[in-house]
């Protein structure tokens, strides 16, 4: 199976256990599916963003950056952004392909 990297930035003013719901709902959609989580990083909380962005009918100017790294077939990768472009507190998302071959895996570390 490839690894996926996935690139999301989510609301800023999201409670703890909002965060925690929609960390936990992505790392099942993975599961449920026969994939792998590799792991959570966190790049910063509060954050500006780039530029204002509008989603859901609201325009937002701060987020909550993270990245999800994960196992597992392309249309997992599909059902998972899917899910995460109609989700509220989500205000962009990216899936990358980081690589699909065994033995590039072994070299790969996640970095915050």
């Amino acid at each position: 199976m490839p690894l996926y990297e996935l690139v999301c930035i989510s609301r800023a003013n999201l409670k703890q256990d909002s965060m925690r719901t929609l960390l936990r709902r992505s790392t099942e959609t993975v599961l449920d599916r026969g994939g792998a989580v590799r792991g959570f990083v966190n790049m910063g909380r509060n954050q500006q963003l780039p530029y204002r962005m509008k989603r859901h009918m609201e325009y937002h100017t701060h987020g909550t950056f993270w990245l999800m790294h994960y196992y597992s077939n392309p249309k997992t990768s599909d059902v998972l952004m899917g899910q995460l472009k109609l989700d509220p507190r989500v205000i962009r998302c990216n899936v990358v392909k980081i690589t699909d071959k065994i033995g590039d895996m072994a070299n790969f570390t996640v970095t915050a």
